[in-house]
Order: structure tokens, then sequence, then C-alpha cells
């Protein structure tokens, strides 16, 4: 499977960028706050996707016939 396979296709999508950047200048300093950083995001986005699913479950329940 390509890594690729599971980007965007706009290529000014900053997740693109982001997956493209060169690694190598980074010191290991640098790479840990990288991680960080995106340990910070994962958590966010799935704290939204959380939300999104339970107000959909809502809206659903709702809207039951």
């Amino acid at each position: 499977m390509d890594d690729d396979e599971n980007l965007p296709h706009n290529a000014n999508d900053p997740l693109v960028l982001l997956v493209k950047q060169d690694l190598d200048p980074l010191s290991v300093d640098e790479l840990d706050q990288r991680i960080a950083a995106l340990k910070t995001e994962i958590s966010r986005c799935e704290a939204k996707r959380n939300f999104a699913v339970s107000h959909r479950a809502s809206a659903d329940n709702l809207f039951k016939r």
C-alpha cells in the first residue's frame, strides 16, 4: 500500500505538506517537539470526531420516527 494513498488529493493541503517535509535536518529535540505537537493534534481531532458522532446520534434519535 502506498503511503500517499491516504493523503488528501490537494497538493497544498497542510497534511500533505506536513507529511512530505524532510525530517533529516531535525534534531532529536525538534523531533520530540514535533511528536508532542502531532499527538496534541491527534487528541484534538479525536475529540472533534467524538463530538460529531455524538451530535449525529442525538440528531438521529431526535428525528427517529
